[in-house]
């Protein structure tokens, strides 16, 4: 392709990806290195027939004469990125040097919401990926043995969890997990412990979450997985059942390595996803137990504070977060690109 021609056809991606992505990450990262200018106080001395009184008042002229001279607020650097509310490095210096072992060390760290919210975001997606990478390669193999006749109705139902909006999904099942729920009374009769509630507990409410996350996005995988069992070379699957490869073998040796590339995708994609969990959170009404980073960046840009530059440095931390995921899946596809082209 002549490069005239690429430029106009790459043009209107280039456009698109220059205003919907480059120029609101360059908008967080500015706004997270500018906080809101102060008040001007002013101190007014009162005097009255019992003496002299000093007090202390907003000058609203003077605030919004600076609020519209520098619009982007005060710059404060890297100020915000180090506060107690985000990485706290004072409180993880101080706890470090402080903490006689890793475990109370630990402790003051589950105390600071930024990595609270971290612990439960890499928990999340570190235990949901791998897991709902192998259900859907189960349901795709599974689906892909039956009968024609069957394979339309299955696939229907198999596809059911990702057309369920994730929040009204995680609403649902966590009505289901309540004490009068179906799933709540079920357990509270196995565990013979009429107290024992799932809402209550942190770890059970992990496990709901991490759950959900897998039921809902497995659906994902499986249509991948399914459509690139349909492109699995014949000739070699007949060539490993005549020199008497088992089924596992055949799996194994065979229709893995040729799904790879497509396990690469998947992870990719839900990798960036999960990372920003949000709708299970809501939806299971969490908070005290779980948060993540997406829920602290909509928590800083709720209420009647809006701490904007809060949430434009959390957004920032995500977008580095992610990359930082993402990079050793990428590095390793780049290599095995370079390999394939040699």
């Amino acid at each position: 392709m002549k490069h005239r021609t690429f430029f106009w056809f790459f043009l209107p991606t280039g456009l698109a990806m220059l205003l919907f992505i480059a120029l609101p990450i360059v908008s967080v990262i500015t706004q997270s290195i500018y906080a809101p200018h102060e008040a001007v106080i002013i101190e007014v001395e009162n005097c009255g027939p019992f003496g002299c009184q000093t007090e202390t008042t907003i000058d609203q002229q003077a605030t919004a004469e600076l609020r519209a001279s520098e619009p982007l607020g005060r710059f404060v650097g890297l100020e915000i990125y180090f506060d107690r509310g985000h990485l706290a490095v004072e409180a993880v210096s101080e706890a470090w040097a402080t903490s006689a072992t890793m475990g109370e060390f630990f402790g003051v760290l589950s105390n600071l919401p930024f990595y609270r919210a971290l612990a439960f975001t890499l928990t999340y997606t570190f235990v949901t990926v791998p897991l709902l990478i192998l259900l859907g390669l189960v349901i795709a193999l599974a689906v892909n043995s039956l009968h024609r006749h069957l394979k339309g109705l299955v696939i229907f139902f198999s596809l059911l969890p990702m057309i369920v909006t994730p929040i009204i999904g995680a609403m649902i099942l966590f009505w289901m997990i309540d004490s009068r729920g179906i799933i709540g009374n079920l357990i509270i009769y196995l565990s013979g412990d009429p107290q024992l509630s799932l809402k209550a507990s942190t770890t059970l409410m992990w496990i709901s979450l991490i759950v959900y996350g897998i039921w809902h996005s497995a659906p994902f995988a499986f249509v991948v997985f399914y459509a690139g069992l349909q492109t699995l070379p014949q000739d070699q699957i007949e060539a490993a059942q005549i020199d008497g490869a088992s089924r596992f073998q055949q799996l194994r040796y065979v229709v893995v390595p040729h799904l790879m590339p497509l396990v690469t995708f998947v992870t990719l994609i839900k990798l960036m996803d999960n990372f920003r969990v949000f709708e299970e959170i809501v939806g299971f009404n969490a908070q005290a137990h779980a948060t993540s980073l997406s829920w602290i960046i909509f928590n800083d840009l709720g209420g009647e504070t809006r701490q904007l530059s809060a949430a434009a440095t959390t957004s920032v931390l995500t977008i580095l977060g992610v990359a930082i995921l993402l990079s050793p899946v990428l590095v390793r596809t780049w290599r095995d690109f370079k390999g394939s082209s040699v």
